[in-house]
């Protein structure tokens, strides 16, 4: 027995050897496998491409423990297993990061004017980039490192402008003036998706307009409204014609009001009529543009009034809000006023207000695009899990809207039109990476896992592109993996002191430890409440079973063998058992139950009950056996603990003399 296993299992030791030894293996790239692999299935899985500005989380760690462990699992047995690498460029994140570092000079972006700003994005990106894939080696990712893209490749970038001329060719890409999201602090369109709602104490108003009486919480928009609107089978409004003008007091003095009926007003909402301002919200607008309406603009893209507002233009939409509703009222025209809590948009990258505004974007036709989303998803040629995701997906493909792709920063894709100063929204890029990234004779895919957030922003995308550039789509399952929150229900974050640092639970208790702690509590479910005894919980594990094996290689001359044996039926029984149920579990996506299964068999049915039954026993069968067990238990637990398994494996006298990553799954007797 070699004299490592002497000691206890000590992972800061073996996890940076066994990982190098990995990779001058070779054995990550599908090409470079042995040869009983070159004629075999394709298995492949993308890499949802971490932005260049991230850092691992634990979210992260579950997701790449996932398709690490699908990827080590299909690649034992006997399938080309590529999982392709790669970074994201995160156009708003990464510009916001680039200028706080040039802020702390005194320098702005416009100072230095676009070229010379994009040189520093560039430098930036080459020195720290790269970082979060580096962690992700330390989680023991066996990905085809030699195949990493980034979205800002050369080649990748040709095609964006590519997909770009295309939708523009078939009709679909059109610019208008439209109302979007947007950003007053980046000064940039943003899309529905890319907004975070936040719960905000408020006030909604109720006031007299004419004979009707409206409600807002967005008093400093009314300038604009001189339409309002009810249903037309609303019987308190009867009384009123379509088109009927009327003449009344509002915030500036006498206005003509429009009387406009239209079947999205909401009955039971309020008191049923409600005044729109077209030019700031998208209900509005839609409103306005069936009917014809003005779209009059009353806040700028810096959040400040227009003359339209009179004397309060130039001020602040907080500033403005109550002098308008103190006006309002000396005139007689507030009724009353309610204290509620709503969600207010913010920009998912810098937390501040957004705003509707009206605004030239260019604009994709997604109707007839999810249309064909959703034949595939009804056909089954692509599938959920868990199911539930199904419905999710076909619920926004069905209610969909023209996409905002433009968006007014300076790194990213540009868009290709002469004068033109607007990039690509990042998504629009990324809606392009299975197919891009992923060689032909590997396409398509054969999962996509993610994080629920992105369901929409980017899983459905690229279902769509896959569909119209390639006919297929690109992934045959979508794997929707459960947030990691920690132990009190709070989402994990690093600055608020609520997460749990990755990298810090790695050096802590070992990688096998993290990645086992993590998949123990994936049942499919939405919430993981994760904590630091999940992880003391995997490495007692990563140590028993290098205690097993220490105790079963003395007992065998240090040798391990994958000849079957036919004593002691009941562990062998047992044995197979689980084989067949964890092999089964992983071909379902059900990881929770498959390191359930692992846990109770290597701890319980070998450890406390078969091991301890051995010591009373010293014949060649049962050594047989035991060197027949820890065979098999290294090669089942591989993909989800591969360090302790690999050096095990590389300690041991076996028949296969290969690396534990590229042995078989199988349990038959073979030669390598």
């Amino acid at each position: 027995m070699d004299d490592k296993l002497l000691k206890p299992y000590q992972p800061e030791e073996t996890e940076e050897r066994i990982y190098d030894i990995w990779q001058q293996g070779g054995f990550f790239d599908p090409d470079k496998l042995p040869e009983r692999y070159q004629n075999s299935e394709p298995y492949t899985i993308v890499m949802a491409p971490p932005n260049v500005t991230g850092s691992l989380h634990m979210g992260h760690a579950l997701e790449h423990v996932i398709s690490d462990i699908l990827i080590r699992f299909e690649r034992m047995r006997g399938r080309k297993a590529l999982w392709i690498p790669g970074t994201d460029h995160a156009g708003i994140a990464t510009q916001n990061v680039v200028e706080k570092s040039l802020k702390k000079e005194g320098i702005s972006r416009h100072e230095m004017g676009r070229e010379k700003f994009l040189e520093k994005v560039w430098e930036w990106k080459e020195k720290y980039g790269g970082t979060i894939l580096e962690q992700l080696k330390q989680l023991g990712c066996s990905a085809d490192w030699s195949r990493t893209r980034f979205t800002m490749d050369e080649k990748y970038q040709e095609a964006v402008k590519q997909a770009f001329l295309h939708y523009q060719k078939t009709g679909l890409i059109y610019r208008g003036k439209r109302v979007i999201n947007w950003c007053i602090k980046d000064q940039t369109a943003l899309s529905d998706l890319e907004l975070e709602y936040q719960e905000e104490a408020g006030t909604f108003y109720y006031f007299k307009y004419g004979p009707f009486v409206i409600g807002t919480a967005r008093p400093e928009t009314k300038f604009g409204d001189k339409y309002v609107v009810v249903h037309p089978n609303d019987k308190r409004y009867a009384g009123y014609q379509h088109g009927q003008k009327l003449e009344l007091e509002w915030i500036n003095g006498p206005i003509t009001a429009t009387v406009i009926k239209d079947e999205a007003i909401d009955i039971d909402f309020g008191t049923g009529a409600m005044t729109i301002t077209p030019a700031h919200s998208l209900i509005d607008f839609e409103i306005a543009e069936r009917h014809g309406l003005d779209k009059e603009e009353i806040i700028d893209q810096f959040g400040k009034l227009l003359p339209l507002a009179g004397e309060f233009s130039g001020m602040k939409i907080n500033e403005a809000r109550e002098k308008i509703v103190a006006k309002l009222k000396s005139k007689g025209l507030l009724e009353r006023e309610e204290s509620l809590t709503h969600n207010v948009a913010k920009c998912y990258r810098c937390n501040s207000t957004v705003e509707p505004l009206l605004s030239e974007q260019w604009f994709l036709k997604m109707k007839p695009l999810a249309e064909r989303a959703l034949a595939a998803i009804e056909k089954g040629e692509v599938k959920y899990h868990p199911e539930r995701w199904r419905e999710i997906a076909r619920e926004w493909l069905l209610g969909i809207r023209d996409w905002c792709i433009s968006r007014q920063i300076w790194w990213g894709h540009k868009i290709p039109v002469d004068g033109s100063e607007d990039t690509f929204d990042t998504w629009f890029s990324s809606a392009l990476w299975s197919m891009e990234v992923v060689p032909k004779e590997f396409y398509p895919t054969q999962v996509i896992t993610s994080a629920r957030d992105i369901l929409h922003l980017w899983i459905s995308r690229m279902i769509i592109s896959g569909l119209e550039f390639t006919n297929q789509v690109p992934f045959k399952d979508i794997l929707i993996h459960a947030t990691v929150l920690n132990k009190q229900g709070q989402r994990m974050s690093k600055s608020l002191g609520t997460g749990l640092d990755p990298l810090e639970m790695i050096k802590k208790y070992g990688a096998d430890a993290t990645r086992f702690g993590l998949i123990y509590q994936e049942f499919g479910g939405q919430e993981i409440r994760f904590g630091e005894d999940n992880l003391l919980m995997g490495k007692k594990f990563a140590n028993k079973i290098w205690n097993i094996a220490r105790y079963i290689l003395s007992r065998t001359d240090g040798k391990i063998s994958s000849e079957e044996v036919s004593s002691d039926s009941e562990i062998l029984e047992k044995l197979e058992e689980t084989k067949r149920e964890v092999t089964k579990n992983l071909e379902q996506y059900k990881f929770g139950e498959a390191s359930h299964l692992l846990y109770d068999f290597v701890w319980h049915d070998l450890a406390d009950k078969y091991l301890e039954e051995s010591k009373n026993k010293n014949d060649e069968a049962t050594n047989q056996t035991l060197a027949y067990l820890l065979d098999q238990i290294l090669r089942l637990l591989h993909p989800f603990m591969p360090f302790v398994t690999e050096e095990i494996w590389s300690l041991a006298e076996k028949t296969e003399n290969n690396l534990l990553m590229i042995s078989r799954w199988s349990t038959r007797a073979t030669s390598s």
